[in-house]
């Protein structure tokens, strides 16, 4: 009985170390991260309800910290992993508790950076996040530029920024796919230039706020159908499809409940690594019918929210032909990442059908060259 009492004694102090270790953890914590350039980085941790995390990119113009999904404290070992962009972090915290030295690793490449406990005098200020559009907002440019891309350009690129839109080295085809929800497949009738001449497109709404991804669409749609002369029809098609769905033993992403309101994150870190953000499962299913499959995808997972994952895998020569990319020969590595198909199921529980489906084409009436600026 007298050793069963001291082992549960022993027991609650080392609970009781554990947890005032953590709660010496919480607070704000910055450092510099040089990876081309110097990027401040503030964390900020938590330990009311176990340890918590939110990363800010401070000099990245984000509009939003980023939460971690896990953290971990091990004798003086931090760890915290950010799955949504890929990022994991993992110092030695010092004996007098005000700085952890450490490595900062997006992807393949790890970088040294160490974080230091700040105060209210020396901390770094957060920037506010811009507040969102008004929903009921008239979503359309107030001023919108149109210019041919550089033709060097590699890839390309849809955000929003503050309140501007941005498109970089984007066909007509590219941002119709946006603005409409659609595949390049449900594009019908356009001339050959739709999709071979590029242009980087700057628009700032009339409306104040930060404008979100429906509205960005909606802008998209009056600005094409105002500077290109846009007008089309649309019918029901057969086409081949992609249906996503839940796999066996159901979804393995993180639940973000952090915005719902807030922007999607799904900004590719090279070819076959995607980093997704606070995205509804119809984000996902948009971005992978835009830029990697060669078929329209359809949702039909029956999920509702917003999920953080990273999906890696090793893309093959169907994938990324709105890149206008060559994809290279799988190199055979045996740590070489598995193909799409069996990542998606493996990493985050989903999988990809091959079906026929009906399917809503966008036919082109008319189209035009852009106007003047």
């Amino acid at each position: 009985m007298k050793t069963l009492t001291r082992s549960i004694a022993a027991l609650l102090v080392l609970s009781a170390s554990l947890l005032a270790q953590a709660q010496n953890m919480a607070g704000h914590w910055q450092g510099v991260l040089q990876a081309g350039k110097d990027l401040r980085v503030v964390v900020v941790i938590t330990s009311a309800d176990g340890l918590k995390a939110v990363m800010h990119l401070i000099d990245q113009g984000l509009g939003q910290g980023i939460p971690a999904t896990s953290v971990t404290l091990q004798g003086s070992t931090l760890r915290m992993a950010f799955a949504g962009i890929a990022v994991t972090f993992e110092g030695s915290v010092a004996a007098d508790g005000n700085s952890i030295n450490g490595t900062f690793t997006q992807g393949n490449k790890p970088l040294p950076m160490s974080l230091s406990r700040a105060n209210a005098d020396t901390a770094w200020k957060i920037p506010e996040p811009p507040k969102p559009m008004a929903a009921d907002a008239k979503a359309v440019f107030e001023v919108a530029t149109i210019k041919p891309s550089n033709p060097a350009a590699q890839g390309k690129l849809f955000t929003i920024k503050g309140r501007q839109v941005l498109t970089i080295n984007t066909s007509l085809a590219d941002v119709i796919t946006l603005a409409y929800g659609l595949h390049v497949r449900q594009i019908v009738g356009a001339p050959s230039w739709v999709e071979s001449d590029k242009y980087d497109i700057t628009g700032q709404p009339e409306g104040q706020g930060m404008p979100n991804q429906n509205q960005m669409r909606e802008m998209l749609r009056a600005l094409v159908e105002d500077r290109f002369k846009l007008t089309t029809h649309r019918e029901k098609r057969e086409l081949p499809a992609y249906a996503l769905v839940v796999a066996p033993g159901g979804p393995k992403m993180t639940k973000n409940d952090s915005n719902p309101n807030g922007l999607p994150g799904l900004l590719f870190r090279g070819l076959g690594v995607l980093p997704v953000t606070n995205a509804t499962m119809a984000d996902f299913a948009g971005v992978m019918q835009l830029a990697v499959l060669d078929r329209p995808v359809v949702d039909r997972t029956g999920l509702q929210g917003r999920y953080d994952f990273t999906l890696t895998w090793t893309p093959d020569e169907t994938q990324f032909a709105s890149f206008g990319v060559r994809i290279p020969p799988p190199s055979g590595a045996a740590d070489a990442p598995p193909v799409l198909f069996t990542a998606v199921q493996e990493q985050i529980g989903l999988k990809f059908e091959s079906v026929r489906a009906p399917v809503e084409v966008l036919v082109i009436d008319r189209v035009e060259r852009p106007s003047e600026n």
